[in-house]
């Protein structure tokens, strides 16, 4: 295992709020996270004709955290851009709220977009001679609860065409399964697909499995979008216990106590309550560590890890939901080789047309005799 870096020593004599808010900014950079965030920033510049780009994974295994690290970049690489263009916004991120009715509320979605893209040029980007859309006495954007879907969501085109953000991130995207009927989630999917192609704005969904039920709701959206998964860590697997370990390593390098704490020492317990999500982890080690300051302790310890740890209960439920997403996962990767029999792909020796077999007794020569002998006279 290689050994971090330390937390800087000089944060001991800081507050609680700020030796707290230096761990919980601290990002580790293991080989699941880092793969998904290239495989996804490819994906936005280069789309390749997708609309769509969905990113599911386990509940806590560091999606958000991914996210805003991809923020970031694209925030830093847009800077020449945006100083050119004040108005230009390089990246767009929204949270799906759960609908309370069990229908998805699009209405309650647009507005949020807008206000999402609200900015001091906004005047620019959106025509007011829209009925019920203007802007308060502050300058502020006011959208009247009177106006209605349509009106909405073609403000939000305008919008988007003006500002031309590189992605727009919609966290917890899994709250858009919550409708009744697959013909009506088909609808919601062609509705946000049209959208993106619209607006040329590449739309990142990230949520939980339940995300896979979004993907193949038709071959067209198939076509018109990219599926990434984000996965755990798995115990059984000796490569991604040494990466675990690493990652434990790092956190307790970058624990801002007097002494250090041995994590590395209960793996199997620490890896046991986060069922190898990192994301999961670091929450945890986050509430031990406010507990360890509060109580004004040296280090942390097992007992800090204890009593902050999830119940049996949740963790069963976050385990079984892991084990239906997985499946899922499992089954996807298992069509490939319907596809392929579909395709003839992989069956060459029963498709392929069978060859003749030579005769044992070949007739090299037509038309030349056997050798005989004839008969002579009678």
């Amino acid at each position: 295992m290689i050994t971090p870096n330390s937390f800087p020593r000089d944060l001991l004599s800081q507050p609680i709020d700020q030796r707290l808010g230096y761990f919980e900014s601290k990002i580790v950079a293991h080989p699941h996270l880092q793969a998904t965030y290239d495989t996804l920033l490819q994906a936005i510049r280069h789309p390749s004709g997708a609309s769509l780009i969905f990113v599911y994974g386990p509940t806590g295994v560091g999606k958000t955290t991914m996210r805003k690290r991809l923020e970031q970049h694209l925030m830093a690489t847009a800077q020449a851009q945006s100083e050119l263009n004040p108005g230009y916004v390089p990246v767009v991120t929204l949270e799906a709220v759960a609908p309370e009715n069990g229908k998805f509320d699009w209405k309650d979605y647009y507005r949020r977009a807008l206000l999402a893209l609200e900015e001091p040029l906004v005047n620019d980007k959106i025509d007011y001679r829209l009925r019920g859309i203007g802007r308060n006495a502050d300058g502020e954007l006011m959208l009247a609860y009177t106006v209605g879907v349509p009106t909405l969501r073609y403000a939000l085109e305008q919008c988007l065409h003006h500002r031309r953000p590189q992605a727009f991130f919609i966290d917890e995207a899994q709250h858009f399964n919550k409708v009744a009927g697959g013909r009506r989630l088909l609808d919601q999917m062609d509705a946000l697909k049209s959208l993106a192609a619209l607006t040329g704005t590449v739309h990142v969904l990230l949520g939980t499995y339940e995300v896979l039920d979004l993907i193949n709701l038709s071959a067209q959206l198939s076509r018109r979008s990219i599926d990434i998964h984000f996965p755990r860590y798995h115990a059984d697997r000796p490569e991604d216990l040494v990466i675990f370990k690493n990652v434990l390593l790092t956190f307790q390098c970058h624990l801002p106590l007097p002494e250090e704490p041995d994590l590395v020492k209960h793996h199997e317990y620490l890896y046991e309550r986060s069922a190898g999500c990192v994301g999961v982890l670091k929450d945890w080690l986050y509430q031990a560590l406010a507990r360890s300051l509060e109580q004004d302790q040296p280090t942390l310890t097992l007992k800090d890890l204890e009593l902050c740890a999830k119940s049996s209960q949740k963790l069963l439920r976050f385990a079984r939901e892991i084990k239906e997403g997985e499946a899922l996962v499992e089954e996807r990767e298992a069509q490939l080789a319907e596809f392929r029999s579909i395709l003839g792909i992989g069956h060459e020796q029963s498709t392929r047309p069978a060859m003749p077999r030579p005769s044992a007794n070949p007739r090299a020569n037509v038309g030349k005799r056997s050798p005989r002998r004839d008969e002579v006279g009678r």
